[in-house]
């Protein structure tokens, strides 16, 4: 047996230990400080002792946070020692979002449960799922003595799910030299359910706070004051002018256009007969990569404040988050190539690279001219009450990882 089979043969009996992972880290809460928590060192601090059981190679590229007890997010680089040439990088995410209602749930969102194939519990496929595959596709190169030619790693950062400044983007200010643009570059956390897209650019992140200032006054009596929900709701509705008329498509991603969508309101005055004076909303806006963000910034405010003129109102549009998407990694990328020939040995479908909507930690690495391919066989749980992860998905994605470690995706 080839080296390439021993290793897609060993990971297929790692199905018992995965699960087993799986529980012990679902059961570790780590949601930021955005969202009420305490970051993400007691996750880590879990999976260490199974890092160094491997006899990996560690390196802590922590971030300061006096949000947190703590006062760190802790990001990590372990890898497998190689040859000379070039690394293979697998990137999770350690954070997770808030479970929601808990009513919602089968079950305490936060104790893993096994049905049907399925694992259930918050954070079991974003980004568990990822996180766990490529920790046993490593394991069963250490386990068989494969060396590969490169160092063979695993990167595992903080805050994902509420920007990234004290996880990747931090790890790569710090740490510029740890990946060259001719490592072999992979972040499971994207995908489709078929396992035939991988992720080659995104949609522009940029999301908007909007604070609308009126007159407050009695329900009764609105002629007296400035009613600031009133405008708000027109300049929500005018979202849709100012997003018509930024019509390019791109064919590569699903949705293929752009998209700018109201998403989040401010609790205002708690009472029916009180006309508000003050209403905060929030946008979502989603933009095709080659749409410069600072033209639908413009066109934004220039209708926003002509209705807010003719209400008599105020408006303040500030930032929450602007990430205007880099360039594409190239569809012939050498990380993409290597990604397809895997997935079609593994899963036996002819993957495609593409575009989505949702943005990744992969648009830190292609600010950096660094190539990088987001792929993981998905499914569209993620941040819904009952998030799932197949096994068998875990083991198959394991494999496809595996072969990329090890750089065995055309061999026997």
């Amino acid at each position: 047996m080839g080296k390439a089979a021993a290793l897609l043969a060993r990971i297929a009996k790692m199905a018992p230990e995965m699960v087993e992972l799986m529980r012990v880290i679902t059961a570790v809460p780590a949601l930021g400080p955005v969202n009420g928590g305490q970051g993400e060192l007691a996750k880590l601090q879990a999976l260490l002792p199974h890092l160094a059981a491997l006899g990996l190679t560690l390196e802590r590229v922590d971030a300061p946070d006096p949000r947190v007890e703590s006062g760190l997010r802790p990001n990590l680089l372990a890898w497998l020692p190689g040859g000379d040439g070039p690394a293979a990088w697998v990137l999770s995410h350690l954070d997770v979002v808030p479970p929601g209602d808990p009513a919602a749930w089968g079950g305490d969102p936060w104790s893993l449960r096994v049905r049907d194939g399925r694992l259930y519990g918050r954070g079991v496929e974003d980004n568990h799922h990822g996180l766990v595959s490529s920790f046993f596709a490593l394991k069963a190169m250490k386990e068989l003595g494969i060396t590969p030619p490169g160092r063979a790693g695993l990167v595992l950062v903080a805050d994902e799910e509420t920007g990234s400044g004290h996880g990747l983007e931090h790890v790569l200010r710090t740490r510029p030299d740890a990946f060259s643009p001719a490592d072999l570059i992979v972040v499971p956390d994207g995908g489709d359910q078929s396992g035939g897209l991988i992720e080659v650019t995104e949609k522009s992140i940029y999301w908007l706070r909007v604070e609308v200032g009126g007159r407050q006054t009695h329900g009764a009596s609105p002629h007296r004051g400035v009613n600031s929900l009133m405008a708000a709701a027109r300049m929500m509705v005018a979202t849709r002018e100012v997003i018509a008329g930024f019509p390019q498509t791109d064919q590569r991603f699903g949705l293929p256009h752009s998209t700018m969508e109201p998403t989040r309101i401010e609790e205002g005055v708690a009472n029916v007969n009180t006309i508000p004076g003050r209403t905060v909303f929030y946008l979502d806006c989603r933009l095709l990569p080659e749409i410069p963000l600072g033209e639908v910034e413009a066109a934004l405010r220039q209708r926003l404040a002509t209705i807010a003129e003719q209400e008599g109102a105020t408006v303040e549009i500030s930032e929450v988050q602007r990430l205007q998407s880099p360039p594409a990694t190239p569809s012939d990328a050498p990380v993409v190539r290597a990604l397809q020939a895997a997935i079609r040995r593994v899963h036996g479908v002819e993957a495609r690279p593409g575009g989505i909507g949702g943005g990744t930690v992969a648009a830190f690495f292609r600010q950096r001219g660094l190539p990088v391919a987001v792929w993981s066989k998905t499914n569209p749980s993620l941040h819904q009450p009952e998030e799932w992860v197949e096994i068998d998905t875990l083991v198959r994605d394991a494999q496809v990882l595996g072969l990329i470690f090890a750089r065995l995706w055309d061999q026997e």
